[in-house]
């Protein structure tokens, strides 16, 4: 089925340019979206999802209020929801694999949600900005392609990406919006700032770092976020990464150098030093298994050990 906006299907696009020249009402209501303020969330109320992830949850759950995600330059935000279930994910993608993600989260919600009840399946995109390699081009046009690719019917809602998502910042472009939130409970998705990444925020880099592939991270029907087994080969040459100076980081390690947030190097240098730490990750998941992490009564996500 193609995708829909304001009950009318939308035809397939060559750029945002044309999406936005066809659609004027998707840029006014990126306007307003990229306008308001950041808002702080809550660690105690937040599954936070790092790229290549993504994570489904219902109104029903104790355990998460908000999905939410930044640090997003070239990368996108999707967030799907169904309207009558209020079933709900949100994906961090990168372009590393999007036509397999797509169905990937179309899956994680209608799997979520009752055939018989009644609803609508709500798309809202952010992300990107005009990057000298127009690599956030191409993942817009992707995204949208692969949406328009689902058997379901998709209502795009809000498309707050690429062009209309970029600023120049002494002469040169950064992204306006780089995190959202979405509260599972009532469906809101705004921008969203976060002083929690975790839990297992180094692990769960690593995976990323080392070219682990999209993957969910939480069990809903336990409430509780599951990370790996993980696989990496030892690789010694990464501690050459830890001597360079920060903008020889940026120039090879960032697909958009100049506009990542302040604690990207430190992030970057961070996620090396585990990686060096743990030359594989074989002990780091006893017996194969997965790490588990429940919400405890003061609200922090902490590892438990199955039987």
């Amino acid at each position: 089925m193609p995708l829909f906006t304001q009950n009318k299907r939308i035809d397939r696009v060559n750029s945002t340019t044309e999406l936005f020249s066809r659609y004027p009402h998707l840029k006014e209501h990126a306007k307003q979206f990229v306008s308001r303020s950041p808002e702080p969330v809550d660690p105690k109320h937040l599954l936070y999802l790092q790229q290549r992830e993504f994570a489904a949850a219902t109104p029903t759950d104790n355990s998460v209020s908000v999905l939410g995600s930044d640090d997003a330059t070239t990368c996108h935000l999707v967030v799907l929801r169904h309207t009558g279930s209020g079933a709900t994910c949100l994906a961090h993608c990168d372009g590393s694999s999007t036509w397999t993600e797509v169905p990937l989260i179309v899956n994680a919600v209608t799997s979520r949600s009752n055939p018989a009840k009644e609803g609508r399946l709500e798309l809202h995109l952010v992300g990107g900005f005009d990057d000298d390699r127009k690599i956030s081009h191409s993942l817009s046009v992707n995204i949208l392609a692969a949406f328009q690719k689902q058997r379901e019917e998709i209502h795009l809602e809000t498309c707050c990406i690429t062009d209309v998502n970029d600023v120049i910042i002494e002469g040169t472009h950064r992204p306006l919006v780089y995190g959202i939130g979405v509260n599972v409970k009532t469906g809101q998705v705004f921008p969203a700032s976060f002083t929690f990444r975790g839990p297992a925020e180094e692990l769960r880099s690593a995976r990323t770092f080392s070219g682990g592939q999209m993957v969910e991270v939480y069990d809903s029907s336990r409430e509780l976020v599951k990370i790996g087994p993980c696989r990496w080969t030892p690789n010694s040459d990464l501690a050459f990464w830890l001597s360079q100076e920060d903008e020889t980081i940026l120039q090879y390690l960032s697909t958009s150098p100049y506009a990542e947030p302040p604690h990207f190097i430190q992030h970057i240098k961070s996620t090396i030093q585990f990686l060096l730490d743990h030359p594989t990750a074989d002990g780091l998941f006893p017996g194969g298994q997965p790490q588990f992490y429940c919400r405890n009564e003061e609200g922090e996500w902490k590892r438990i050990y199955q039987q």
